[in-house]
């Protein structure tokens, strides 16, 4: 058999359903072997889109999504997408083709160092220089891929060596298992929390990428312990319960840094530093910290644990809670009931009125009482995405998905098209800027092609709405962020997909619900009113004052 056949026989091994990606000259024998694989191509419309494809697939499944592209601007466009799946911790791994090993070491057409070019941000990356180690390669990628903490990987497949005569087998693929907690430092948890008052809980990525959040909410319920979500933990326990502070990690004080303030101890499980900087949470670098995860802290001046539990995390909160059960360890739930009160009173405040401008959160007020427990929100970056973050509860643990990590402008709608791919009866919606959608919006043509079936949400307010807001709130005044648009509905129309542009509230929830329950794909072009942006800066200043006073 050739190189790339036994290379398809590796990606099978690993049970890859499907790679995302566009055809290229120096791949020609990689396509004509996966033709007669188990698994499917799906060329996209983008290289950026087929890794924001992979990426979700590997944020949704915990199993490497593969992308695929060419050598020279094939690669280069995956680059984005592979490094928003590194630091938002989704295992994914990319194959770029390349030229023959007799161009490499010369100036060639469309030749560019890749290994070199991939290696900031992946996990591991490398070549294949002879079809020989191909097993070897395969199954190293993404074994370190899916290994916690999960992420990038890369493989440069040379068009040669795919076209060479190759010998070998696939290598086992085999689940690591990961350690239990270290009964001293549990002890030295438990001690810390016996000495606490207020301690408080932020729940990171990492606790809905296991599925910690059955452990997690047995944990709270039991010694009545908040806690507050990172934007990529949201879920891990649902909001319904009467622990959940909701969200951290805004660029202004928002009303749950209240109980960030009053806490004496704080539990990290699953956080990830570049998701939400701790000198934001612990400026005074005073707090008592307590690290569960799966590897050890990173090491940052504003966040040094007293303890670090590197261990599995499931396990550790089961094992946490138990020991606080022996020791008759509780805590006084009043002191952030009332802090959870004003936050939900403030998300009920945006509730749209019939005759009202539509806003984001007044949006999303309907959406919470449209969706079902297992729908799935996936969200785009931008101004939406704040509201999203604080007005929105997943409906379950990694039923709000956004990049957080990076945070890339464009993943939504492309995330969409691997989410209904990985769980066809589920309904999906992508919520998106205007910026965000025509990023990546030729990948309505992906979706349509293959029949699937989910909803489109774009905000549309003609500006970079993020920037402008964050100018606003520095400056007073924003600059170069205006942009103008097409016929949203007539550019889904265009490419036979149903367009809706809602004129008042009851439409849009009508049309909404149509939307979602036909599973159709739709798309919603959403005029905003952006005031509600610096209004809730200027209320929550005031509230601020109000508290002092």
């Amino acid at each position: 058999m050739k190189g790339s056949d036994l290379f398809v026989k590796c990606l099978e091994n690993e049970r890859v359903p499907y790679i995302f990606g566009l055809p290229g000259e120096e791949m020609e024998d990689i396509l004509f072997s996966l033709e007669k694989s188990s698994i499917k191509f799906i060329p996209t419309r983008h290289e950026q889109g087929a890794a924001f494809m992979a990426d979700m697939w590997g944020r949704l499944s915990g199993q490497a999504g593969v992308c695929l592209s060419t050598l020279g601007p094939g690669a280069t466009n995956l680059v984005t997408g592979v490094a928003d799946a590194n630091l938002d911790k989704s295992p994914v791994v990319a194959i770029s083709a390349q030229a023959g090993v007799q161009k490499l070491h010369k100036e060639s057409h469309q030749y560019l160092d890749l290994v070199n070019l991939f290696r900031p941000i992946t996990k591991w990356n490398g070549t294949i220089p002879n079809p020989q180690m191909i097993p070897e390669v395969v199954r190293k990628a993404f074994k370190i891929a899916e290994s916690e903490k999960p992420g990038s990987t890369h493989i440069e497949f040379s068009e040669d060596v795919a076209g060479m005569k190759a010998e070998g087998s696939p290598i086992l693929s085999k689940r690591v298992r990961r350690p239990d907690p270290d009964d001293s430092a549990l002890e030295e948890a438990v001690a810390l929390l016996k000495k606490a008052r207020y301690p408080m809980i932020i729940a990171g990525n990492g606790a809905v990428r296991k599925m910690a959040s059955q452990e997690l909410t047995e944990l709270v319920k039991k010694h009545h312990i908040p806690v507050a979500h990172t934007f990529m933990g949201q879920g891990a326990l649902l909001d319904s319960e009467t622990q959940s502070l909701f969200t951290i990690g805004f660029s202004f004080r928002d009303i749950v840094m209240d109980a960030v303030d009053q806490s004496d101890v704080i539990i990290a499980v699953g956080y990830d530093t570049p998701e939400y900087a701790p000198d934001a949470w612990n400026p005074r670098k005073n707090k008592k910290i307590i690290h569960i995860d799966f590897t050890p802290a990173e090491v940052y001046t504003h966040y040094q644990p007293n303890v670090e539990i590197v261990a599995d995390i499931p396990a550790t909160l089961k094992a946490l809670s138990q020991k606080l059960d022996k020791d008759g360890v509780s805590f006084d739930s009043h002191w952030y009931r009332p802090i959870r009160g004003r936050i939900i009173k403030d998300r009920a405040s945006y509730v749209l009125k019939e005759g009202q401008p539509f806003t984001v959160p007044g949006v999303l007020n309907i959406l919470q009482t449209i969706m079902r427990n297992d729908d799935l929100l996936i969200s785009d970056v931008g101004s939406h995405k704040i509201w999203i973050a604080r007005n929105f509860s997943a409906c379950c643990p990694n039923g709000c998905i956004m990049s957080n990590g990076l945070a890339s402008m464009g993943i939504a709608l492309p995330g969409a098209v691997a989410a209904a791919l990985q769980s066809p009866s589920r309904r999906i919606i992508a919520a998106m800027g205007d910026g965000g959608f025509l990023m990546n919006s030729q990948e309505l043509e992906t979706a349509k092609r293959l029949n699937l079936g989910f909803t489109v949400i774009i905000f549309n307010d003609n500006d970079y709405g993020l920037i402008s807001w964050k100018q606003q709130m520095s400056r007073h005044q924003s600059t170069g962020t205006k942009i103008t648009n097409p016929d949203f509905k007539a550019y889904a129309e265009s490419f036979g997909i149903k367009g809706y542009r809602p004129g008042n509230v009851r439409e849009l929830a009508g049309q909404l619900k149509k939307s979602l329950n036909s599973k159709e794909l739709s798309v919603f072009e959403i005029p905003i009113d952006v005031s509600v942006n610096q209004a809730l800066i200027r209320k929550l200043a005031k509230g601020r004052a109000y508290a002092k006073h």
